[in-house]
């Protein structure tokens, strides 16, 4: 064998036993990194057994071991990718990063079915394992539909461009457990990450990168720390600035909090300078603290930076970017210490007098609202029983506030398992049934962030809380049926409760969202009634020819989401029903179908190509 095979395949080899060092691979890909991994191993006999031979390798050969150092090529970079990029990136593209596995799979399978191995000469016994491996590939390169639903329904409602519905900081809670984002080290590795993601793409995808770099921030303002400026958080691109992207903002330009550029600076106790609506919006929620400095504040009287505040106005108006002026509203002012204010409003909660807990029970909620300790400390120091009780209070305004306390509270993880020990669910649901329209919006929300806990699922099933969702789905305000949205897809996440859901009637309220485009509910009900056609009886419920030419409609004319939601429901459908995809090409969908493929999402070419594939076998069959 010459030397430079030799070194080929010593190279691929040494690559075999580097790619179990790479690293920690993230949530999401870890479980498809552990299948590459172990597929690129099993070339390893293979290529000890060529190593071995004395006799010189075939061109043939030698051009497949090319196209393999080729193959591993990619599956390290990948590899790595999943090791080291953004993990928000690598969710939100999850569909193209699982397209770049199965490219990878298919490089491997070309290199072994090409391989001449009766020139080679090597053992039947590694030809059995070559055969196995193949078929391996094989089985790895059909797409089957892998998605996580919950994951896919959560970033589908935090990327949306309206945040109106209560569940969002439920959700995003959520996601940044899924997506290890909780402490603040993984949160200035993402930082890191995403940064350099902004780089390399530049003005490619910007769309995508920008929702990246929202829902960073979104963490970082979830997460409570009050060091939030040492992030190094990305910069968003405002609308005035996405005009002139090569743009350098000064940093001292930039407010700590916000990190965007400062419309009305104004300098604190310490002397650190802020953006009038961030400090604001600080000092409202209850902290008395300097965020860079964390100094005590000795006042909290804001001065305004006029000499910053002149050369803002002057590199705007030279560099030509406009800012608006950012109105400052401020939910409460409280500005007195929580830790010392909370244990005393407990207190409160079981007064004998109703303007006192009345009083207590709308500042516990606002003290929850927005901080993480604040949530801790009230369920510490017994909030959490006291405001159980006060939902079954005859005073209206007083269960408004009880169950949006108890929402704000359930961010927190634990805190969810002991608002359910407390016997929460059905007070809740009571609250669903007959509370005022916020108080059934919240009660909603609520139910949707304790069933993040699976028993809890079952146990909201149980209790007959699906029905009056659906009520609220089908009768509620736009917000109120987000919320219920949100909470029946979770829901139904648990297969009795499909049924439960099926036989309360939940169809027709999905069916009249979809017609109602303004409604913009159009994703959440389709992924909601693809988990249903997983059942018969929601097959039979739903499989009508009319729904089929509502699900045409939405290919043919509806945004990429739309298209991808509906394609998806029409072949799961079509699978158990051929009748329904004959109908769907009787109502036009062929052209439409053809047109995803060459530019739809990722998700959505693959699942119109599945329904194209079988559409053409069963007329080969016919």
């Amino acid at each position: 064998m010459a030397g430079q095979e030799e070194n080929l395949i010593r190279w691929l080899l040494q690559l075999i036993e580097s790619i179990g060092t790479i690293g920690e691979f993230r949530r999401t890909q870890r479980k498809e990194c552990s299948h590459l991994i172990r597929r690129m191993r099993l070339f390893g006999p293979l290529l000890e057994e060529i190593s071995d031979l004395e006799a010189t390798i075939p061109e043939s050969a030698r051009n497949a071991l090319l196209d393999l150092k080729k193959a591993f090529s990619c599956g390290r970079a990948l590899l790595k990718s999943c090791c080291h990029s953004s993990k928000i990136y690598l969710a939100v593209e999850g569909e193209a990063v699982t397209g770049r596995f199965h490219a990878v799979y298919d490089k491997l399978y070309h290199v072994l079915d090409g391989m001449a191995f009766d020139q080679l000469g090597v053992s039947d016994e590694v030809k059995e394992q070559v055969e196995l491996t193949c078929m391996q590939l094989k089985r790895a390169k059909r797409r089957v539909d892998t998605q996580d639903m919950e994951l896919a329904m959560d970033l589908m409602v935090v990327l949306s461009k309206s945040e109106n519905r209560n569940a969002d900081k439920v959700i995003i809670e959520r996601l940044a457990k899924k997506l290890d984002l909780q402490t603040l080290p993984d949160l200035r590795e993402e930082t890191a990450a995403v940064q350099k993601l902004v780089k390399e793409r530049r003005s490619r995808n910007r769309e995508i990168t920008q929702q990246i770099v929202d829902l960073l921030n979104k963490f970082i303002q979830m997460s409570g720390f009050e060091d939030i400026n040492e992030l190094d958080a990305v910069q968003p691109k405002t609308k005035s600035l996405q005009r002139c992207p090569s743009l350098q903002i000064p940093n001292e330009f930039l407010c700590p909090i916000s990190l965007e550029i400062m419309t009305d600076p104004v300098i604190v106790a310490t002397g650190q300078t802020y953006d009038r609506s961030s400090i604001q919006k600080w000092l409202d929620t209850g902290h008395c603290t300097c965020p860079k400095t964390r100094q005590a504040l000795t006042h909290q009287s804001l001065a305004p930076n006029h000499a910053l505040g002149n050369l803002i106005s002057q590199w705007c108006k030279k560099n030509n970017v406009e800012l608006q002026a950012k109105d400052l509203c401020s939910p409460s002012k409280l500005v007195m210490h929580a830790e010392d204010e909370i244990p005393s409003l407990v207190k409160n909660l079981s007064s004998n007098f109703l303007h006192i807990q009345r009083t207590a029970v709308r500042k516990i909620r606002l003290y929850s609202k927005e901080n993480p300790d604040n949530r801790i400390l009230i369920a510490r120091n017994g909030g959490i029983p006291c405001l159980v009780g006060l939902l079954y209070s005859p005073d209206s305004v007083m269960q408004e506030n009880a169950v949006t306390a108890l929402l704000n509270l359930s961010i927190n993880e634990a805190n969810k398992k002991a608002i359910s020990e407390e016997g929460a669910i059905p007070a809740v649901i009571e609250l669903l049934n007959n509370g005022t329209i916020e108080a059934k919006e919240n009660a909603a929300a609520t139910l949707f962030s304790l069933s993040m806990l699976d028993d809890n699922k079952f146990v909201i099933g149980d209790m007959n809380g699906i029905p009056p969702l659906i009520c609220l789905l089908q009768n509620g305000s736009l917000r109120g049926k987000k919320d219920a949205a949100t909470a029946l897809f979770n829901l139904c996440l648990n297969q009795k409760n499909k049924y439960r859901a099926i036989s309360a009637g939940i169809v027709a309220p999905l069916l009249k969202l979809l017609e109602d485009g303004n409604l913009g509910m159009i994703d959440e009900a389709l992924s909601i009634l693809l988990l249903l056609a997983s059942l018969p009886e929601g097959r039979s419920v739903i499989g009508k020819p009319s729904f089929v030419e509502i699900l045409v409609k939405l290919i043919r004319d509806g945004t990429p989401k739309n298209k991808e939601c509906a394609v998806s429901l029409l072949l799961e459908l079509g699978l158990h029903d051929l009748a329904l995809v004959l109908a769907a090409f009787g109502f036009g969908v062929h052209e439409p179908l053809c047109e995803i493929v060459r530019s739809g999402t990722n998700r959505a070419k693959r699942k119109a190509i599945s329904l194209l594939e079988y559409m053409s076998r069963c007329e080969q069959v016919r």
